[in-house]
């Protein structure tokens, strides 16, 4: 792809023709792992792949879709398979999916055997743009999101656009809220540019042939937001200071998700759950009004109330839906609190003082920024 020569992108992350990806299966036994919906949806070009090179068809392994199988059960079954079919440390697996399948994918492999080689194939916007990249691998645990995991780059990310012509509306604005993160944390021009597209307005979001059909718009869009986070976590790959700022809109963000998810299953699939993206969304928001109203440092400058305008308006345009039923949801302050208590159980956490990132300009973050409950919940309110 001719647009990947001007970005500084990582050579484990690939935009070449699919057909391509076989060079890596010589002499090896493969799996792909999928859910139902990228079973159904992608794998169909996968296999094509494969029966087009004249290659054994690999290994099968289906799990549910979903965060809530993010756990160590469905790892349990995943290793299972693989056992089942004596696949050694000389195989792959292929991680056919979005973030959950990515993530847990290659948690799997990681730890099979101690380590056996993988291919991210992000299927989402959100897995390209941010999930497949930096080798964050890892599963939920009692509710929280991520707590068992660890660092791994993965051998290929192969990213194909194409995938994103399956996906419902739904899922695309999901994946695009981590790409409005990835300007505001790193790229002021970037964060300008989207202000200015057009076929990010809500009206074309609402239009699911604008959306969708438009693989040279979203070449542009992945690559460039890849060769952000990219170039953050290769400067701290195991997190330990710049790559925080990735933590954009998450402290709040992942508290309002989990809080949902776990409200969901206690009711049976009746409660209302966020996706990831959606979540994040109204973290950022959030984040961006302490950013702008409540951080207090005699050091660091943040971001004017203007800024924060500027930003939750464009959040707004995208995800009005979200952000209107969230509105009617928190007004029972018993749930404002519930949410609270969820991020006091944060990986960013540090000696049991709630940590998150600030905006101290548009294209600017930092980390480590402390806030207490009472601000969150003030930061909720004016979602």
């Amino acid at each position: 792809m001719k647009i990947t020569k001007s970005l500084n992108l990582p050579s484990y992350i690939t935009f070449e023709p699919l057909e391509k990806i076989i060079t890596l299966f010589q002499n090896r036994q493969v799996a792909v792992l999928v859910d139902e919906n990228t079973k159904r949806d992608c794998y169909p070009i996968l296999d094509k792949v494969f029966e087009n090179a004249k290659l054994s068809k690999p290994l099968l392994i289906e799990i549910p879709s979903g965060e809530t199988n993010k756990t160590l059960e469905t790892c349990t079954h995943i290793w299972y398979e693989l056992t089942q079919n004596h696949f050694d440390r000389n195989s792959i697996l292929l991680n056919l999916g979005g973030g959950v399948i990515g993530d847990m994918g290659g948690f799997c492999a990681s730890t099979y055997k101690r380590g056996i080689d993988f291919i991210q194939i992000p299927t989402t916007l959100l897995s390209q743009v941010d999930a497949s990249v930096g080798g964050k691998l890892g599963i939920d645990f009692n509710g929280f999101k991520n707590h068992i995991g660890l660092f791994q780059i993965p051998s290929k990310v192969w990213i194909h656009t194409p995938f994103l012509n399956t996906l419902p509306q739904n899922e695309i604005r999901s994946g695009f809220a981590e790409v409005i993160k990835h300007t505001l944390i790193a790229d002021k021009k970037a964060w300008q540019n989207l202000l200015q597209n057009n076929i990010l307005s809500k009206n074309n979001f609402e239009n699911q042939s604008n959306v969708n059909n438009q693989n040279d718009f979203w070449d542009k869009i992945v690559a460039h937001s890849v060769a952000l986070k990219a170039q953050i976590t290769e400067a701290d790959p195991t997190e330990k200071g710049l790559r925080k700022i990735l933590n954009f809109g998450h402290t709040i963000g992942h508290a309002i998700e989990s809080y949902f998810i776990e409200e969901n299953k206690k009711d049976n699939n009746t409660k209302p759950v966020f996706l990831h993206g959606e979540a994040i969304a109204l973290g950022m928001i959030a984040e961006s009004y302490f950013s702008a109203f409540l951080c207090k440092n005699s050091n660091q400058k943040f971001i004017s109330p203007t800024d924060f305008e500027e930003i939750k308006n464009y959040i707004f345009i995208i995800f009005k839906d979200v952000i209107i039923d969230f509105r009617k949801i928190i007004q029972d302050e018993n749930i404002l609190q519930e949410i609270t208590k969820w991020a006091k159980q944060d990986k960013k956490n540090a000696q049991n003082i709630i940590l998150t990132c600030a905006l101290q300009e548009i294209g600017k973050a930092t980390f480590d920024i402390p806030i207490s409950e009472s601000q969150i919940l003030e930061c909720l309110r004016q979602i």
